[in-house]
């Protein structure tokens, strides 16, 4: 079993890619390499979103999945990078180059796929692709894994609205994109539910087609200290590797941060913030990665639309913090809201 290194893409192939993307800027291919020995089996490869792994969030969450896939399966996988300023020619090309070097499924991580993930497929049909928060891609060996982050993101305005004690809270949305808007929706709609009284300050650190706003710390922590210094006491980004930043200031405020994806409470990266994350609203991107390589392997693939919600499991609210999960009325709140919306009673809204 061998994992595939994001240093450059193996043998020839990876030669031959790299020359003929050099004039649009190249791909991430050209910074993986391949540990594999020749004709060894292939599994999984998957091409983060912005940020890239690292990012203690959403990319770390896709190569979760990955791990496990390599683990229970014992094929060569294999994570490639993004670029700054990629075309979707570039990513669709990353994207059929590790079709043609046998890899099965390839995932595109994040909406930004959605076209790469398109033209892919078409020029690949015996491959199974998957795109992750899009649900645009319509083809037979296309998997779209979506998640209903509104549900999850209601839970954390709860949890927000019984913690604030300045009756002010903050929403970091990473790109103001329909994506993140789902998350602000859940977040505020939450937040008014639970204690109307308590005001929620929202900004998005980029507009498209700008998405520093998932890579750049620096933009999420000057957004969260803006807001802490409008008085808010609880801040919730979903913002990628930007939203380290709103944790670092919460963290340096001795306020608190809700985190995003993955349970950044223990995320390593960011233990010395941890005492300040209360929770955190996780996706289910490690399992559905991982679901779709189980398809592939099991001989049949996943296609089509596969949504994950808070009833499935696929969204939900962390309760790694000690001292989150010793606020009775906090989660009492949070279970009995999770109970209206698995039920149907709460209906959580997609757009602000």
């Amino acid at each position: 079993m061998r994992r595939v290194s994001r240093i450059a893409v193996a043998g020839a192939a990876s030669a031959a890619l790299a020359l003929s993307v050099a004039a649009c800027g190249g791909t991430s291919s050209e910074s993986a390499k391949s540990t594999g020995s020749k004709g060894e089996e292939k599994g999984l490869a998957i091409a983060y979103d912005v940020g890239g792994k690292g990012d203690q969030s959403f990319n770390d969450a896709a190569y979760a999945g990955l791990e496990r896939a390599e683990k229970e399966f014992g094929k060569q996988v294999q994570d490639v990078e993004p670029n700054d300023g990629e075309s979707d020619a570039d990513k669709a090309q990353r994207l059929s180059e590790l079709a043609k070097q046998g890899y099965n499924p390839v995932i595109g991580i994040g909406f930004a796929y959605a076209n790469a993930v398109k033209d892919a497929a078409a020029k690949n049909p015996k491959t199974t692709f998957g795109i992750v928060d899009d649900e645009t891609v319509k083809a037979d060996n296309v998997a779209d894994l979506v998640f209903s982050e509104q549900e999850g993101s209601y839970l954390a305005g709860v949890a927000a609205a019984k913690t604030t004690k300045s009756n002010v809270v903050g929403f970091v949305g990473g790109v103001e994109t329909p994506l993140i808007k789902k998350f602000q929706a859940g977040f505020e709609q939450g937040v008014a539910d639970t204690n109307s009284k308590v005001k929620v300050r929202s900004t998005f650190l980029t507009q498209p087609p700008n998405f520093d706003g998932f890579s750049k710390p620096d933009l999420g922590k000057a957004a969260a200290e803006g807001m802490i210094d409008d008085k808010a006491d609880v801040i919730y980004h979903a913002a990628g590797l930007a939203g380290q930043g709103a944790i670092e200031a919460a963290t340096a405020d001795k306020k608190w941060a809700i985190g995003v994806d993955s349970d950044q409470y223990n995320q390593k990266a960011l233990a010395a913030h941890k005492d300040y994350i209360l929770t955190s609203v996780t996706k289910g991107v490690a399992d559905a990665v991982y679901n779709l390589a189980k398809s592939v392997e099991d001989g049949k693939p996943l296609s089509g639309v596969q949504r994950f919600d808070l009833k499935s499991g696929g969204v939900g609210l962390a309760d790694s913090n000690p001292k989150f999960t010793a606020m009775k009325d906090v989660q009492d709140a949070v279970a009995k809201a999770a109970e209206g919306i698995k039920s149907g009673e709460i209906k959580v809204k997609t757009t602000p």
